[in-house]
Order: C-alpha cells, then structure tokens, then sequence
C-alpha cells in the first residue's frame, strides 16, 4: 500500500512533529507486521490520528484509555493534543517495546500495560495507577474484541460509569449497527443497549487505504456519550435479555420470540401496551427499556 501523503513526507524528512521516529521507521525496528490473530491495522498518518484525537474534545487535563495502540500512532496524537496522561493496554509484546520510546519521551504522561484488554478491571486499574475523575476512552480497537470491549463498557456498574465519553474505531458495518435506527436492517441487540445507555454517533468514516494492512471494508469512528440516567430505568442485564429473546428470532412476532423469556408474553406486552403482533426491528429504544423494567418487577 502506498503511504499517506503526509506520512510519506515524514518517512522522507525524518521529522515528526514530537520529535520521534516516523511510525513506519518504528515498525521496520521492532518488526512490528501486523498480525490479523491480534485484528491490528496501523493507522500511520500522524495528520489523521491527530484530527481522530481532537474529535475526543479538549484533552487538556484529561487522562485517556487506549486499547491496541501498536505502533502508536494514535497514542502519540493523543499526546500532541495536550492529553495529561494515556493509558495504553496492549497485548502485543512487540508493540510494548516500540510504546517504549514514547514513554520515554512523555515522562509520567504515558503509562502501558501488557495486558489483555478484555480481561482488567477498569475502575480498579486506574484507582491503583492514581487517576482521579473520568477518563475518557479513545481506540482503533483491535477488530476481533471491538464488540466484546463495547458491551463490557456499556454494562459497567454501576452508572454512571468512570468515563465521560467513548471515541471508538470499528468496522463500518459495526459503526452502523450501534447508531442504527428502528426499523432498519442494521438495528439490533447492539443498537438498543448503546443507545439506551449513551448518545451514540458517526463522527468520522475512513477508507480501507488510510490503513496498513487496509482491511476489506472501511472504517468508522464512533462518538458515545453516557446519559446519565438511561430512560426508562431498568437493568442492563435484563435489557439484554429482552433483546436476546425479540432479536433471536427478529422475523416473527414478538408474542412468539419472547417465548424464551416468559411463557406469557402477551401480557408482558399488554403491559407495555405494545401490540403482540409487532416485531422486535420496529420496537424503539425506550419501548425495550420499558419491557426490560416490567420483566424485573
């Protein structure tokens, strides 16, 4: 793939506006070819991971997640923009080494933890490292868990959460599943719990060529924003349940798909005054919500 304009005037001059190696120098160092097992694909224009960073709002004071940062091009922009201090999980040992000199160069702003994203303790992670107030989470999440990292972020108890706001990389297909309207093909499980929980948007797509290795399909990035009291009010794990039950089996009415959640599903839905022969795809938000919070009593 050819580089990006401005990457490819970085690679040529050397220079980097924070005065570290270009990324494509870093990644020929520490041998840091992508590897699909990790989902990586490297965003190497530092002009672009800038403006991602800036879409994360002002960051000045602000601590930062990163989850799969690699070779750190989006680390680094993070840094540029003023964020105090980033916190960057990342599993690839290769990647840790190369984050290395960007530690180096930002002493006590950037803290990285080998680790596998899925498996820490948020809260706890940072109550232990000693940051103070809301960290807002910005990532080109690694493809393979970008769904598994979302759901464990939208199901944090309790809620409000320890973030202010989620600037997320996904797949196209996966941006639109979470900003997805009723009654579209795209709207789903995803949809319902995202939106319930937080003001969900598209903020920025970019091509399969704005990538090393460019993927199949392009790219989105996703603004999420906690509401502070999800209306109306139930338990997120009972709303997955709900939606599990009317998505599961998305074609027929809900007075047959909710079956697998109560035996009498017609008067769960008399309840929530929604007609029996509907299906799950029309039902809004807020009508899931509702039959979320009869199922818990």
């Amino acid at each position: 793939m050819s580089a990006p304009e401005n990457e490819t005037d970085t690679a040529t001059t050397g220079a980097s506006p924070d005065g570290l190696p270009p990324l494509r120098d870093v990644i020929r160092t520490y041998e840091l070819a992508p590897k699909k097992s990790l989902g990586q694909n490297f965003l190497l224009d530092l002009n672009l991971t800038r403006k991602i960073a800036r879409a994360a709002g002002p960051l000045d004071g602000r601590t930062v997640i990163e989850v799969g940062p690699g070779p750190g091009g989006l680390t680094r922009a993070l840094l540029l923009e003023g964020a105090a201090r980033v916190v960057a999980v990342e599993r690839d040992d290769r990647a840790v080494m190369a984050l290395g000199d960007v530690e180096r160069r930002y002493p006590g702003r950037l803290d990285v933890i080998g680790a596998d994203a899925l498996a820490i303790d948020w809260p706890g992670e940072l109550h232990k490292r000693g940051v103070a107030g809301k960290a807002i989470i910005a990532a080109n999440l690694p493809y393979n868990i970008a769904t598994l990292l979302l759901v464990g972020w939208l199901e944090t108890e309790p809620w409000p959460p320890w973030f202010s706001a989620m600037l997320l990389m996904f797949q196209k297909e996966v941006a639109e599943r979470i900003v997805a309207a009723p009654g579209t093909k795209a709207y789903g499980r995803l949809a319902v719990i995202a939106q319930w929980r937080c003001a969900a948007r598209i903020v920025m797509t970019l091509p399969p060529q704005a990538f090393t290795p460019p993927p199949k399909v392009s790219s989105a990035i996703v603004e999420l924003v906690p509401r502070v009291t999800p209306q109306p009010m139930c338990s997120v794990k009972t709303l997955g349940r709900v939606t599990a039950a009317a998505f599961g089996q998305r074609r027929k009415m809900l007075r047959q798909s909710l079956k697998t959640l109560t035996p009498m599903p017609e008067l769960l839905l008399a309840k929530a005054g929604i007609s029996p022969e509907e299906r799950a795809e029309r039902l809004t938000v807020e009508q899931f919500a509702l039959l979320a919070s009869l199922v818990d009593g």
